[in-house]
């Protein structure tokens, strides 16, 4: 059983009920879980559920598969989940799997069957329906060369019904999974205040001499006395010029005296993600260089975060945190006068110390579904993280909240972490 505290249903019913008002006349949808990955000889992967199926179910176990038919004839099949069947053999060796009723108490899903009646159950009802609604991962960022569960049982089920008409669920669950419930948005929060305590632990923690391993270790550590399976993502623990690395997780060097660590870690909960980066002196005090990149950089976040509201477009959004970065690079001198006139709009001039994107979705993956060429929405759940990397001076710089768009503008589910220069240099020297 999950370690976090049980899910309301009526979130997952709910979700079904959006997800179902989207579906054409006639229509079948089905969803499967995420394998479990292997490594080598009898080894695995831990399992981590496909989201969508999570988002619809609350189920969180492998070999499960989820069939949504709103016109089935048999309102038993109007909503139907399959899971793994329990046995002596598995509680033994994997331990105890859901019962159906426990699957019926976390899904709100009343028709439960083992996943070996998967085709059986498929034939009886699959005639009545005209449409079929497929999953596949469709995020502009993907990268996978493994074939999924959902891959193959799609392949599978167009050869066994070539005369249905197919649908993608994808684009129903990006509008969907963009636009948060209360219940989410709490999730969210515990994640991000599981971070705290993390970034807390170590900000006592860092001296000169520790290394960065050691600093993830300290965060994981208080990642799982409160209930989290741990990292959202891999941690990128990077001191001096490693925070010039974007993707540095080797997380191996020693930090040294006069040094900054870039510490880019945040925990899930739930399977709901918080995302935080936060920069830190590993003396404890800043230099006056070090502080004014620092505050250059804060400066972005704050007024990037008020943009960030309800019929903000992220053309204007990132043009508008453009400016602003180029006005700081600018009073830092890492930019000229010069370099600003010669700049195009393919290649702006604060590209060359700011080349990431500022805001990105945030839910139950890091980097979450929904549309970018949509204006933002209240519900909507958004990082913010813009960043000075200078390797030249060793010195990289990014700060990253995680923002929740209301009616009325937003709210910082990080507020509660310390980001001020003078604030991180109280605590780290406070005893």
């Amino acid at each position: 059983m999950p370690r976090y505290s049980p899910i309301p249903s009526i979130l997952f019913i709910q979700n079904r009920n959006n997800f179902k008002q989207n579906l054409k006349p006639g229509s079948i949808a089905i969803f499967f879980s995420n394998d479990i990955m292997p490594t080598n000889a009898d080894g695995a992967m831990g399992f981590k559920q496909n989201s969508d199926l999570f988002y619809l179910s609350g189920i969180d176990q492998e070999e499960t598969i989820l069939v949504i038919f709103p016109d089935a004839k048999d309102n038993k099949h109007k909503e139907v989940l399959f899971i793994r069947e329990k046995n002596e053999t598995i509680a033994i060796w994997e331990g105890e799997k859901l019962s159906k009723q426990q699957a019926t108490e976390i899904s709100g899903i009343q028709t439960v069957y083992w996943t070996h009646q998967f085709e059986q159950v498929l034939k009886m009802i699959m005639y009545q329906a005209e449409y079929v609604y497929l999953n596949s991962n469709e995020h502009l960022r993907k990268y996978i060369e493994t074939e999924t569960a959902q891959d193959r049982w799609n392949k599978k089920i167009m050869q066994q019904y070539p005369l249905h008409k197919y649908e993608r669920s994808a684009p129903i669950l990006y509008k969907l999974r963009s636009i948060k419930h209360s219940l989410e948005i709490d999730l969210i929060q515990q994640a991000c205040n599981i971070t705290e305590k993390a970034f807390r632990r170590v900000l006592k923690f860092v001296k000169p001499g520790v290394w960065e391993y050691e600093i993830e270790a300290e965060m994981i550590h208080e990642m799982l006395i409160n209930r989290s399976k741990g990292f959202a993502y891999t941690p990128i623990i990077a001191s001096g010029k490693n925070a010039c690395v974007l993707h540095y997780i080797e997380n191996n060097k020693q930090c040294m005296d006069g040094e900054v660590i870039l510490i880019d870690a945040a925990a899930e909960y739930a399977n709901y993600n918080s995302d935080m980066t936060r920069c830190i002196p590993v003396n404890g005090k800043f230099t006056k260089r070090q502080k004014e990149v620092y505050n250059s950089v804060l400066f972005v976040l704050n007024e990037a975060t008020k943009l960030l509201r309800p019929g903000m477009t992220f053309e204007k959004y990132n043009a508008e945190v453009g400016k602003m970065m180029t006005e700081e690079l600018l009073k830092l001198k890492l930019l000229t006068k010069e370099d600003v006139q010669n700049q195009t709009p393919e290649k702006p001039a604060y590209k060359k110390y700011f080349m990431h994107g500022t805001s990105h979705f945030l839910g139950l993956d890091v980097h979450d579904v929904g549309f970018f060429y949509e204006p933002m929405q209240a519900g909507m759940v958004f990082t913010c993280e813009p960043g000075i990397y200078i390797p030249e001076e060793n010195l990289g710089i990014r700060l990253e909240n995680n923002i929740l768009i209301t009616q009325n503008g937003q709210i910082n589910l990080m507020q509660n972490i310390p980001i001020e220069a003078e604030e991180i240099e109280e605590l780290m020297n406070s005893k």
